[in-house]
């Protein structure tokens, strides 16, 4: 099992980027990282659930999403579908992305799979809208709900 690397070391860009190789073949990582009965299962960190996910996965779709932590604690999200090539690539941004004022960093996120025989290399790049925000994400936890979330998808692959 491969656990997932982060850089966030960039001085100039800002991004974060996160890469993990699951031992599942490509549509298998695909269809679960787009089908919302399984996203509800995987996202958010340990202890974290998902009581609502809805995904129109097209470009200009819709990705309501609930994330609800381990105190009860509910975080509605919004998302729009920026691109989707299945099963090589998905990108989504906050619906109020570069509209939002005050609250956490909005990110445009692009997710690319890559077939390594029976194994998939899953690559996240996400974009905030400056170096601060990006710092300021990484300060919350970003990287960490997101290794979390890859952990969880992780068992679930095995699953399927």
């Amino acid at each position: 099992m491969s656990k997932i690397t982060v850089d966030t070391s960039s001085v100039d860009e800002a991004v974060i980027i996160m890469t993990r190789v699951f031992d599942a073949p490509i549509e298998k990582v695909w269809f679960a990282f787009t089908t919302p009965e399984h996203v509800k299962r995987w996202y958010g960190g340990h202890g974290f659930s998902s009581p609502v996910c809805e995904m129109d996965v097209r470009p200009g779709g819709k990705w309501r999403h609930i994330m609800k932590t381990p105190d009860g604690t509910e975080y509605p999200m919004e998302f729009v579908f920026v691109d989707v090539v299945k099963p090589t690539l998905i990108s989504w941004q906050n619906v109020d992305h570069g509209k939002r004022t005050g609250g956490p960093p909005t990110t445009l996120n692009t997710v690319t799979f890559q077939a390594e025989g029976e194994k998939t290399k899953w690559r996240l790049v996400a974009r905030f809208n400056s170096i601060a925000e990006r710092d300021m994400a990484n300060n919350m936890g970003f990287a960490g709900m997101v290794s979390q979330g890859s952990d969880k998808l992780n068992d679930l692959l095995q699953t399927l």
